[in-house]
């Protein structure tokens, strides 16, 4: 199949058509939240103006909230579509999902906090089996939840300020992404263990969480290191993909990230000896995935000399 071990520039949802049936052994995909980080996470037709809008004090906090989505109000009706939307959005492509992956096969999901329930009611409604959530603790996590008080000061409310002191606007510090698990159903009259005869897929490798310092649960945590920022705002780190590749493949399985960026799933897959299939969008994540994977072929080239 001329499709494995590529990056593909383009639309996903097109570019999966041409993906034929039942090749693929797990999907790894860090998808768009919805949630208007950027240009390419705007998937409704809200129109609101402070979509993708700015503040000086954005721009001082950096990349991360350098453009801002719209508060939670809900008080139009175009706010409130804003999930179901989203729900339509992922079932344009949750079907050709279904239709690469082989019987038994795994789909881990990163997906944003505010808008998971529609990706899992959407893979449902697909024909995915909901499996699980895991649960990826970070190291560190920006939190720009404003000071009540602050904003009456501005109008100059000191009574309003020294009442509602300690209160805050927003949401909680973020220290945790929420992972869903997903996997295709094995076929009627069998068993998982069958299934994993057949296919080398249906399990997980529970001694790979310990082989990566975790505990055997549901809750992962993970750093990220220097080497897993700066390349896209919404970048995992190499070892978090790692585990879950390892988790529930074997060696010269077939890895599909339909949404790659920079390529993190792709470079998890090469270093553990699968196969990889990217498709990415944006041009310039598209390059650097490229970059990244001859840079890391070359690297494993060195070894082999050596």
């Amino acid at each position: 199949m001329d499709i494995l071990d590529t990056v593909n520039q383009g639309n996903s949802i097109e570019l999966l058509k041409k993906v034929p049936d039942n090749v693929v052994d797990l999907i790894l995909s860090d998808i768009p939240y919805g949630i208007g980080i950027d240009d390419w996470d705007v998937l409704h037709d809200n129109t609101n103006n402070a979509y993708l809008g700015s503040s000086p004090a954005q721009e001082k906090a950096g990349a991360v909230f350098r453009k801002r989505g719209k508060p939670l109000n809900g008080w139009s009706e175009a706010d409130r579509l804003i999930p179901k939307q989203y729900y339509d959005w992922v079932k344009t492509w949750a079907g050709d999902w279904f239709r690469v992956i082989k019987p038994g096969a795994n789909v881990f999901v990163f997906a944003g906090r505010r808008l998971a329930h529609r990706c899992i009611c959407a893979f449902e409604d697909i024909g995915f089996t909901y499996k699980d959530m895991l649960a990826w603790e970070k190291d560190r996590a920006a939190h720009r939840a404003q000071r009540l008080s602050v904003i009456f000061e501005r109008r100059q409310d000191i009574i309003s300020a020294k009442k509602w002191s300690g209160w805050k606007v927003g949401n909680l510090r973020p220290v945790f992404e929420p992972i869903l698990w997903f996997s295709k159903p094995y076929k009627i009259g069998g068993t998982i263990a069958d299934n994993v005869l057949r296919y080398n897929l249906g399990a997980f490798n529970e001694s790979v969480l310990r082989k990566y310092g975790q505990e055997p649960n549901n809750i992962l945590h993970f750093q990220s290191r220097q080497s897993d920022i700066g390349l896209h705002p919404t970048q995992k780190p190499l070892k978090l993909m790692e585990l879950l590749i390892e988790l529930s493949t074997v060696e010269d399985q077939v890895v599909l990230d339909p949404f790659c960026g920079s390529g993190t799933t792709l470079i998890a897959a090469i270093k553990l000896n699968r196969h990889y299939i990217g498709i990415e969008k944006e041009k310039n994540y598209y390059n650097a995935a490229l970059n990244r994977i001859k840079e890391e072929k070359y690297d494993l080239q060195c070894l082999l000399i050596k």
